[in-house]
């Protein structure tokens, strides 16, 4: 029978009534049980609960339940959820009841107590609850087994372990505070608390890392080297956000508030979305200064690595930002993302123009690297490295017409229509630029066999980046191996026209009857040649030292095999006249050694150590008269 039951009853009984009133009517058996039951829950709810109220017990004001006594602690958790349950039932029964009224009161101070243990355990334990503490757990528990074979390892981790055990004891009382709190409708006052702690700690974190909101007007003014040093701290700052700060925060969030899905989003997307939008808005506000023409060529580096943080961390930012409440914030990323890839290509279509409009007439001494070839190729290695991103940004916008390739200029099919192809296109394409801007640039030596060595010095060069560089993945090494045969063709042309004339000198036919004067001729013209050849040429460059010895080798073995016969079996003619050594001295001007030393000391790069077997050709004439 219900107590309401009852109370009909009773009133019923105090009715006039001619009749005999009824004997007094007494509860049964199963009523006095739980009447008993509810005022004992009542009772030990009000004995702990008093014991630890704030306003009637000094030492409960100044003192931290969870930390003074854990056990007690947990069972003021129980008999408040077990108060809960009976003022339900009361509610139920009537809710006017004396008993439903001291329970709400008892209430009250209950709550009021967990809020302070709540806002105490929050705040007196922000090193064991930091972001980043939280969001190593699970590794730190895989450390300690991976690590248990090496004792030197073996105190440090087993600190680390006991950090984290007291960090899990702290999430676990967090989390029976919220949901004995929230249990019993004090969801609100719980949120109140959290969301104040928790989002300082992330809006610290934000300006620990030096994430400031700035403005664009600011940014227009920066310069180009303070605005790389922000662009810096803020790539750090997403590596730091995205694996700790961000992902700690929600690991701790979701495990304090794991009884409701609803209390979750609404909790860490109010701590979360200011510190998460100002991180993701940065590189839309820096987007400003790149709009500007003849930006730094580095410039395209930042942007990438920018583009790199949040693509590289897109999962991570769908998964900890997953909310509908808090979508703003993976728009926001998105935006960025699209920002910064038409930044991107924007600064590559002026990178490839500012190739085609280069108009410098800068003639390198001895038909050495041009500074363009340099830049350029040093540009496109650091944009290899970027491949695998450049290949989703320049995806849709249209790649250099295969047509004005030439015919085999590279490997790829032309069915071949995969992003990574048409990536392989567009460097191709550049390349193809460059080479095409040193070859108009040859033109400014008068001597055409410089033209072809300043060809071959560029073209070495460009051989040689993309080999040591991830070009050579793009290009293919069937590139590689084209392009080094043609700087061979460059090179053979360069021999040619520089000392082929040198060897035209001597005499085809060796066998032929010469007279003293043709034989002191023969001797006066290549020495001639030969000295002009030299004088013109040893102040030429080869950069490459394989290419370098590589070239000087292949004169010498043309030259100095054909002098030496012709020295040997013509000197003997002149010696045969009279005075034939001082004949000797004056008609020839070198000996075959002198050549040899000759030809190894060219292309001697300036300043380079070692002692120069020879110093110049003229200087050949008083080393003779001295032998």
């Amino acid at each position: 029978m219900t107590r309401k039951a009852m109370i009909n009853i009773c009133c019923v009984a105090t009715t006039p009534s001619k009749y005999p009133p009824p004997p007094p009517l007494t509860l049964t058996p199963r009523q006095s049980l739980e009447s008993a039951a509810i005022y004992g829950v009542i009772e030990s709810a009000a004995d702990i609960i008093e014991r630890w109220n704030t306003e009637t017990n000094t030492f409960a004001k100044v003192t931290c339940m969870f930390y003074e006594n854990k056990p007690e602690a947990m069972m003021f958790i129980e008999r408040v959820k077990d108060l809960q349950k009976t003022m339900d039932v009361l509610v139920s029964e009537d809710p006017n009841s004396e008993r439903l009224l001291r329970s709400h009161k008892l209430m009250q101070i209950a709550m009021k107590r967990l809020q302070k243990e709540f806002y105490q355990i929050l705040s007196m334990n922000r090193a064991y609850l930091d972001p980043e503490s939280v969001s190593t757990r699970s590794s730190l528990t895989s450390a300690r087994s991976s690590y248990s074979d090496f004792p030197d390892y073996v105190e440090d981790l087993d600190t680390i372990i006991e950090l984290e055990e007291v960090s899990t004891n702290v999430m676990t009382d967090l989390k029976s505070i919220a949901e004995c709190m929230i249990g019993s409708g004090y969801a609100k006052e719980c949120l109140s608390i959290y969301k104040s702690i928790r989002k300082s700690i992330i809006d610290e974190g934000i300006y620990r890392l030096e994430v400031e909101k700035t403005s664009t007007g600011k940014v227009k003014k920066m310069s180009w080297e303070v605005m790389e040093l922000k662009i810096r701290s803020w790539l750090k700052a997403v590596k730091v956000s995205m694996e700790t700060l961000f992902k700690g925060e929600k690991i701790l969030c979701d495990h304090v508030f794991e009884s409701s899905d609803a209390i979750r989003e609404s909790c860490f997307s109010d701590i979360s979305r200011d510190g998460a939008l100002l991180l993701f808005g940065f590189p839309e506000i820096i987007n400003t200064k790149t709009s500007k023409k003849h930006s730094p060529p580095e410039k395209v580096f930042r942007l990438l690595d920018m583009y790199t943080a949040i693509a590289g961390n897109w999962q991570a930012i769908e998964s900890i930002f997953s909310f509908d409440s808090i979508s703003v914030v993976r728009s926001l990323a998105l935006k960025s993302l699209i920002s910064l890839s038409e930044s991107i290509r924007s600064l590559l279509v002026e990178f490839e123009s500012g190739i085609q409009k280069d108009s410098s007439k800068v003639v390198v001494p001895g038909g050495g690297v041009h500074p363009l070839t340099i830049s350029v190729m040093d540009h496109l290695s650091l944009l290899a490295d970027y491949s695998n991103v450049l290949v989703d940004i320049l995806a849709g916008s249209p790649p250099p017409d295969r047509s004005l390739l030439p015919e085999s200029y590279f490997n790829v099919s032309e069915s071949d229509d995969s992003p990574s192809s048409e990536l392989t296109i567009r460097f191709a394409w550049i390349i193809l630029v460059l080479l095409c801007k040193i070859d108009r640039k040859s033109i400014h030596y008068k001597d055409f066999s410089i033209q072809y060595l300043f060809l071959t010095n560029n073209l070495q060069h460009v051989v040689s980046r993309a080999r040591s560089s991830n070009l050579k993945n793009l290009l293919g090494e069937d590139w590689i191996t084209r392009h080094f045969a043609k700087m061979r063709q460059f090179a053979g042309s360069y021999k040619r026209l520089a000392w082929g004339p040198v060897v035209a000198t001597l005499p085809e036919n060796r066998t032929v009857e010469m007279t003293p004067e043709e034989v002191k001729e023969r001797f006066e013209k290549f020495s001639e040649s030969f000295e002009n050849a030299y004088s013109k040429h040893s102040v030429c460059v080869v950069a490459d030292p394989n290419i370098r010895d590589e070239i000087k080798v292949s004169i010498s073995r043309k030259l100095v095999p054909i002098y030496r016969e012709f020295y040997n079996t013509r000197g003997s003619v002149i010696l045969g006249e009279g005075d034939g050594a001082r004949n000797l001295n004056s008609v020839v001007r070198f000996t075959p050694e002198d050549i040899e030393n000759y030809l190894s000391d060219l292309f001697r790069e300036k300043g380079s150590s070692g002692n120069s077997s020879a110093s110049s050709p003229s200087s050949c004439r008083s080393r003779q008269s001295m032998s």
